[in-house]
């Protein structure tokens, strides 16, 4: 499914991530070729060892890949240097991860505005700007709180507002249900529905098949490429949590 050049919002070409892991190859990503459009939910689905969060630290500038192009929002990413891409990253991506990864001693309020320090934001803006996210994602009465206070899907909800806080046009997930309860699972997939309607384009990789209900766009990785771009599973028989990067011996 290809978007013109000039409506694509990423623009992923030729992509390959190769690792050596000792006297080992492993093509995490074997040569991928994505157009995402503006506002768009995007959901890469795959069994582990695929490639999905490889794919998505290289759109959000968390890795330089061996081979390819990355393009978003016009700007060509894999050609910047280390300063230019810490700005792409604070300005243009919110990342979601799995594990929430939140500061245990730091408040939620506090976890929500630790972004805006890097920007040089003052302290009273850091504050209300943390406090309106944490309103967006139900949160303002657990703004004292610490992660350990706090439910699972709860954090996840406050990994969210700190995503939100710089305001970024692209949100990057990486499993964001995958540590949550049903019930929370759902609230979660709920809210980044909300984000998307609200203009934001989404992009999250997920085992998740409930994620399918709220994608406007659905592709397949395996063995590092783009199986499927449909919205359904191709048939292959994959043991679960199977790895299935490439590899090869290094002669």
């Amino acid at each position: 499914m290809d978007t013109p050049a000039s409506t694509a919002f990423i623009r992923v070409a030729g992509l390959r991530k190769t690792y050596k892991m000792g006297s080992v190859l492993v093509h995490a990503l074997a040569g991928v070729d994505i157009d995402i459009a503006p506002n768009s939910f995007c959901v890469v689905m795959g069994p582990s060892g695929s490639g999905k969060s490889t794919l998505l630290h290289l759109i959000g500038g968390l890795d330089r890949p061996t081979d390819g192009t990355i393009h978003v929002n016009g700007q060509e990413i894999d050609a910047i240097d280390e300063n230019e891409l810490a700005v792409f990253r604070r300005r243009t991506v919110g990342f979601i991860f799995q594990s929430f990864n939140l500061i245990p001693s730091m408040t939620a309020l506090e976890n929500v505005s630790f972004p805006m320090r890097f920007a040089r934001t003052l302290r009273k803006e850091r504050r209300d700007r943390a406090v309106e996210a944490l309103q967006k994602v139900g949160l303002e009465d657990r703004a004292t709180h610490r992660p350990a206070e706090l439910s699972g899907g709860q954090q996840q909800r406050v990994a969210i507002a700190r995503a939100l806080v710089n305001d970024p046009l692209l949100i990057l997930a990486d499993e964001p249900t995958g540590n949550l309860d049903t019930a929370s699972g759902a609230s979660i997939m709920e809210l980044l529905s909300d984000l998307h309607q609200g203009g934001r384009t989404v992009v999250v990789v997920t085992h998740d098949p409930r994620m399918a209900q709220v994608a406007s766009r659905i592709l397949h990785l395996l063995d590092g490429c783009i199986v499927d771009d449909g919205g359904v599973a191709p048939a292959v028989s994959i043991l679960p949590g199977e790895n299935t990067a490439r590899q090869e011996q290094i002669p």
